[in-house]
């Protein structure tokens, strides 16, 4: 048996993501080739029932850093968990979820262990060392990267790599692991987190993403997309044009300084296709782009093109999926 590969497995209201059922899958998929064990990390307060889930999607052994300290995440407090974690298991590679906490986190623990973090991964598979492909320059290229030092730390693109089928009846060990901050891991605490509508779908784990760009003209006029996503069940995004214009929250923005998105359907409304948005959601399965300029560079990327006013197509195939 070699070295076991360490998983971060991310939460959120007192559930594993989608994202971390996908990262633990896809190592235990490398782990039955490397015959290694998957261990999943879970750190926060209150995550220690989520053991069995890890277990079900194929880690073997679980280790539990749980207490208010760890409540809210913190790149301090989290590193210092990690590490903690890889002192005791010494794993030949840490796989985290390319999230915005996930990201950030392995950029600390690289720097840490002195060795290469290889971000937004879209595959992943082993010859002697881990080797990763990942897009770079706005997604313009892809580049496949060899990481020769252990342990490598790998962060995963969400909803690229699919997720096993559950197994409730898989057995877990698991570990309680004490923590204790330092003062440096301690000089930034969240005093208050405001969380998002309720019901709200997340973007970054949505199938299906309806966005909107300047061509929306205003803030009023989203409320067509607000609909449009309540029929489809999807989430509602936007371009950092409206963003910029204070349309929507950052938190909805699309795009290389915004969220990267990989749905099933990505509906791009009023949205011209600039290279920052492009990056942001070129991954996309299916793309479909209403502008009413037929030389938006959208549609050199879209699988279906609508050349039309949104203000009526929109509304049109409101009506017809609402039948």
């Amino acid at each position: 048996m070699t070295n076991p590969i360490l998983v971060f497995a991310e939460t959120q209201d007192s559930k594993l993501k989608k994202s971390a059922i996908e990262v633990i899958s896809e190592a235990k998929r490398q782990s039955d080739n490397l015959k290694a064990e998957v261990v999943a990390m879970l750190i926060g307060s209150g995550v220690e029932p989520l053991a069995k889930d890890a277990a079900s999607y194929g880690a073997a052994k679980v280790i539990i850093i749980d207490g208010p300290d760890f409540k809210s995440y913190t790149t301090g407090a989290y590193t210092q968990a990690l590490m903690a974690a890889v002192e005791k298991t010494k794993p030949q590679a840490i796989i985290l979820s390319a999230t915005s906490n996930g990201k950030d986190l392995a950029g600390s623990v690289a720097a840490e262990l002195k060795t290469t973090a290889a971000q937004d991964c879209i595959s992943l598979t082993y010859d002697n060392a881990f080797v990763a492909r990942k897009p770079v320059y706005a997604g313009k290229a892809i580049i496949t990267v060899k990481i020769a030092k252990q342990p490598a730390v790998i962060t995963l693109r969400p909803k690229v790599f699919p997720a096993s089928a559950p197994d409730a009846s898989k057995s877990v060990s698991t570990e309680k692991l004490p923590v204790a901050l330092s003062a440096d891991s301690k000089r930034v605490t969240v005093k208050e987190t405001v969380a998002a509508a309720k019901g709200k779908v997340s973007l970054t784990e949505a199938d299906i993403i309806v966005s909107g760009g300047r061509g929306m003209k205003g803030p009023e006029n989203f409320k067509i997309l607000e609909e449009l996503a309540g029929v489809v069940s999807a989430a509602v995004g936007a371009s950092r044009a409206a963003v910029d214009s204070g349309w929507r929250t950052h938190d909805d923005q699309v795009g290389q300084t915004g969220k990267t998105v990989c749905p099933t359907l990505y509906v791009a409304c009023g949205i011209s296709g600039a290279i920052q948005h492009l990056a942001g959601m070129s991954s996309s399965k299916y793309i479909v782009a209403i502008n009413k300029d037929p030389e938006a560079p959208i549609f050199k990327v879209a699988n279906y093109g609508v050349v039309g006013d949104l203000f009526e197509v929109v509304p049109a195939l409101c009506k017809e999926l609402k039948k």
